[in-house]
């Protein structure tokens, strides 16, 4: 009996994370879509990079507000709607811009929605994968659409190889569309079946012990993960390109090739996070601080190597080492909040927490890197990584003892 339970488990978490992952990757490839035509809309004289670049900042924005506000109201709304509707309604948003894309107001409005609507999507689906399985599961589950987020980047790149601009919205609006209506019917197959589950009294909990519950599992902590990594997978990973191009002077066909090869490599910074995790017995601090640490290392060593190859190996592994703390951060400590009743709510502020820093990067990396050159942007990313290797650290004796508290609880979670 006990045998059968346990494959009828990861039978029902290979399905519901398997649906899971395919809608995230819809998300993924949605997000990079507009970065995949900027070439051929520019070339076109549809847009200007400027206006491209407005675009771009209203839509982390407008992403970042949304999983504020979405978070919480995740709490209340089932996810098969939040997620079905967010993917569906940013699909109709972009064929605004194949009809409409003479006028700049439409683009602007169209993809600011585009950002709300997508953010929708994740922290509802952390929560209903979190209190639909064990940890152990939900922990695995949640890889699966990590590493689709990875996976957005290339598929987008492809779609705008393959097609002109315009092509490129009509399919990825249609695949929205389509994923929104299939995942809303898969869902509700899987509740029938019991695969996913509502657990009654979690919001009663909840209400009960407010931020002082998110406090004492260290929400704070994780706010700083969040933001420092989120850094790194959103901002360094957008100028990475340019990087290519301007410090190691690859021209900008080869740029491209090169940035589609290593944004393949470092989406499997998600199952290298979760293997180090592994094989430290599960300790999410100690996890967290080599990971920063690596990264530290590996930063410091691509401002002394000039070697344009080395130079790319060694920002890859930066990247990815840090990934691999954000890792940690998405795929096990969201899914461990499920007893608080604040899955939803928590993904949803860490995740406006990483994109906020995000945006505000951005805009400040592009406006340094003329005054301290490259060299001194990746001494700035250097540091940050060291902030975190600071931030993974007790301080003390007490938080020591509570740390170690905090990391047996989880471990007895995850068998």
């Amino acid at each position: 009996m006990e045998q059968n339970s346990k494959k009828a488990d990861i039978r029902n978490a290979i399905l519901l994370g398997g649906f899971c992952a395919i809608a995230y990757l819809a998300v993924y490839v949605a997000r990079n879509l507009l970065s995949a035509v900027t070439p051929g809309m520019v070339a076109d004289g549809v847009l200007t990079k400027e206006q491209i670049g407005t675009l771009s900042s209203a839509f982390f924005v407008s992403y970042a507000v949304g999983q504020l506000i979405n978070g919480r109201i995740g709490e209340a709304i089932k996810a098969k709607y939040m997620i079905c509707l967010g993917l569906f309604l940013a699909g109709v948003c972009h064929i605004v811009f194949p009809i409409f894309a003479g006028n700049w107001i439409a683009c602007f409005i169209a993809y600011a929605l585009v950002g709300l609507f997508l953010s929708m999507i994740y922290a509802p689906m952390t929560k209903v994968v979190a209190e639909s399985m064990s940890l152990v599961y939900a922990t695995r589950s949640t890889l699966g659409f990590t590493f689709s987020s990875f996976l957005g980047s290339p598929v987008a790149g492809l779609l705008g190889a393959w097609m002109t601009w315009q092509g490129v919205f009509y399919t990825g609006s249609s695949i929205m569309m389509a994923m929104g209506v299939i995942c809303f019917l898969a869902f509700t197959v899987m509740e029938r079946k019991s695969i996913i589950r509502y657990p009654e009294k979690r919001e009663t909990i909840a209400l009960k012990g407010g931020i002082r519950i998110l406090i004492k599992h260290r929400i704070i902590r994780f706010v700083l993960v969040s933001i420092l990594t989120g850094v790194v997978r959103t901002t360094v990973v957008f100028w990475l390109p340019t990087y290519i191009s301007e410090r190691l002077q690859f021209s900008p066909e080869k740029a491209d090739l090169i940035f589609t090869v290593t944004s393949f490599i470092i989406a499997f910074s998600t199952f290298v996070g979760v293997g180090i995790y592994e094989l430290l017995r599960r300790k999410m601090n100690l996890t967290l601080f080599l990971s920063f640490f690596a990264s530290a290392v590996f930063f410091l060593l691509t401002f002394f190597v000039e070697n344009p190859v080395a130079n790319i190996i060694l920002l890859v592994l930066s990247i990815l080492s840090s990934n691999s703390a954000a890792t940690i951060l998405w795929s096990v400590y969201c899914p461990s909040l499920r007893d608080t009743g604040f899955v939803s709510s928590a993904t949803g502020f860490l995740d406006f927490a990483s994109y906020m820093a995000a945006a505000i990067s951005s805009s400040i990396f592009a406006n340094s890197v003329s005054t301290i050159g490259w060299g001194g942007l990746v001494l700035v990313w250097f540091g940050l990584m060291v902030l975190g290797v600071i931030v993974s650290l007790p301080f003390d004796k007490l938080r020591k003892k509570r740390d170690g508290q905090d990391e047996e609880v989880t471990e007895r979670r995850i068998p």
